[in-house]
């Protein structure tokens, strides 16, 4: 007799990728694996509480503190475990320091590592297979996209996020900045700043803290 799938919860999920999400939820519920409302408070956790603003707060530090930005970026992990941003999706950070001559940028080439501690929940572009293929092949057309044109004299840098290592952007400082305190200068800083597809907004801008949702 043909073996029969009915009872897998794959054959019952439909195609659509948010559909079968909460398919998936309902039926893990019901066969008791999960709890909705615990699952509800980690999702509002990284969506809400936490998002960019984690690692906002560190660009901010980096920026008005010499002797931490250099401790950040010579072993990262140790100075964020300190700040209590460490834990699943944080393990083993590198922070990567955009500079004239250098800008870098993040992908994960083969699925969607990031850094949930710093930036909360990963964008939906950042998952995509479009993003996922063009940020390796044309860095600068896929910055074009989101409205950044870099000098032809800066190299782009991309680095591809994994299980093991995570990478985190430290934007460069804008200028009018100089007089502003942390607090201030952290909202200067958007989660696309750190993933490197844009820049730190200049004061008065009034940028986004979660970035443009590219597709």
């Amino acid at each position: 007799m043909p073996h029969d799938h009915s009872d897998h919860p794959h054959a019952v999920l439909p195609s659509d990728p948010a559909l079968r999400v909460k398919a998936l939820e309902t039926i893990l519920t019901r066969k008791g694996l999960i709890d909705p409302a615990a699952l509800d408070e980690i999702i509002d956790t990284y969506q809400n509480k936490i998002g960019p603003q984690n690692g906002a707060r560190v660009v901010a530090r980096a920026w008005s503190d010499p002797v931490f930005k250099a401790a950040l970026l010579a072993d990262a992990d140790p100075v964020l475990a300190e700040l209590g941003y460490y834990g699943r999706q944080g393990e083993h950070m590198v922070v990567v320091e955009n500079t004239p001559e250098r800008h870098n940028m993040v992908v994960c080439t083969l699925c969607s590592c990031y850094p949930w501690p710093l930036l909360g929940i990963p964008p939906g572009w950042y998952k995509s297979d479009a993003y996922r293929a063009r940020a390796v092949r044309e860095p600068r057309g896929v910055l074009a996209d989101f409205g950044v044109t870099l000098p032809t004299e800066t190299a782009v840098r991309v680095w591809d996020s994994t299980a093991e290592v995570r990478y985190l952007v430290l934007p460069m400082r804008p200028a009018g900045s100089e007089n502003l305190d942390e607090t201030a200068l952290a909202a200067l800083v958007s989660r696309d700043s750190m993933i490197g597809t844009a820049l730190a907004s200049t004061p008065g801008d009034g940028g986004d803290q979660n970035g443009g949702d590219q597709t």
